[in-house]
């Protein structure tokens, strides 16, 4: 019988392995489980025109945002791993599990493929703030415990989770205001309404260099290139503090490795590309590209880090 059996075992490897080989063979979507026009949309777009070029497809960018981007996350958890549905996602997916009472998908539902970019995010105050330096806002907050505000765009943001950490690890009493969103949370700072908030470089560069915002200090271990005269919270405050914005690509589990393999390759190629590098410099990010394991490792970083800040800070979803 086994006899029998071999050669229909060697076909259905070889038609496999034809499969694998013709992939793509139709377009790929790269879901992005955010609102159009946000940070992690602009980059995607940017990664699916250049990877679809690569991969000689094209890559659609299907924006299904909602409940912090764990309805994208949860489509592409249960789509076909076949290699045409990816995700494309941001900072929230390591938070989201310390906030939502239950996830609409299992944890080991999506598998990394790659880390695409790392961006610092930026303490800004109002350009005519009293506060010159990080030393200054530390300073005040220390003499008038609970008269510091910082502002966010949502409690599961990184740039809540950002200042919460700052505030956790200096031993600070300040209170947090939320907004809907990163925009007026931004316009409230440079108002005086609120004293301090970390926002992305993309969002407070252009008010940083128009005068309205002073920026005191980049979350990111390194002075970011965008604003090379703005230390970092690190050299300044507290040793070792990094908060990132980062956007990775994950498939759903149970990819087959060869396409997992010509996707990671293609990605790794467009990351190198100088436009993609220039465009990502533009928005104050650096490309990184990694392979799966890397990516993990770094996951697993973050997971550790914002669930202790979630759980010290008692945070919960606005």
């Amino acid at each position: 019988m086994l006899r029998f059996l071999k050669p229909l075992i060697t076909a259905c490897a070889l038609a496999a392995g034809v499969a694998h080989a013709a992939y793509p063979d139709r377009p790929v979507t790269l879901v992005v489980p955010y609102a159009p026009g946000g940070a992690a949309d602009a980059v995607a777009r940017v990664v699916a025109t250049r990877l679809g070029a690569r991969l000689g497809t094209s890559v659609i960018v299907d924006n299904k945002a909602g409940a912090s981007g764990t309805i994208g996350a949860g489509y592409v958890a249960k789509a076909s791993p076949d290699g045409y549905t990816m995700l494309y996602d941001a900072t929230p997916y390591s938070i989201n599990p310390h906030l939502f009472p239950k996830m609409p998908y299992a944890a080991n539902a999506l598998q990394p493929l790659s880390l695409v970019m790392l961006a610092p995010n930026v303490l800004v105050v109002k350009a005519d703030a009293p506060f010159k330096n990080v030393g200054d806002l530390i300073a005040k907050a220390k003499a008038q415990p609970g008269k510091i505000n910082f502002a966010s765009g949502g409690s599961g943001t990184v740039q809540r989770l950002a200042a919460e950490l700052f505030r956790q690890q200096l031993g600070l009493d300040m209170v947090h205001v939320p907004y809907k969103s990163g925009g007026p949370a931004i316009t409230d700072v440079m108002g005086g309404q609120v004293d301090f908030m970390f926002g992305t470089v993309a969002a407070t560069y252009p008010h940083v260099s128009g005068g309205k915002l002073r920026a005191l200090a980049v979350s990111a271990p390194a002075r970011s290139k965008r604003l090379p005269d703005v230390p970092t919270v690190a050299e300044t405050a507290i040793p070792g503090y990094e908060a990132f914005e980062w956007n990775g690509v994950f498939l759903p589990a149970g990819t087959p490795e060869p396409v997992a393999a010509k996707l990671q390759q293609a990605l790794q190629e467009v990351l190198k590309e100088d436009e993609v590098k220039q465009r990502l410099a533009d928005m104050g990010a650096q490309p990184v590209g990694s392979t799966p394991a890397e990516f993990a490792a770094f996951l697993k970083k973050e997971d550790g880090k914002w669930g202790e800040v979630v759980r010290k800070g008692n945070i919960k979803l606005d």
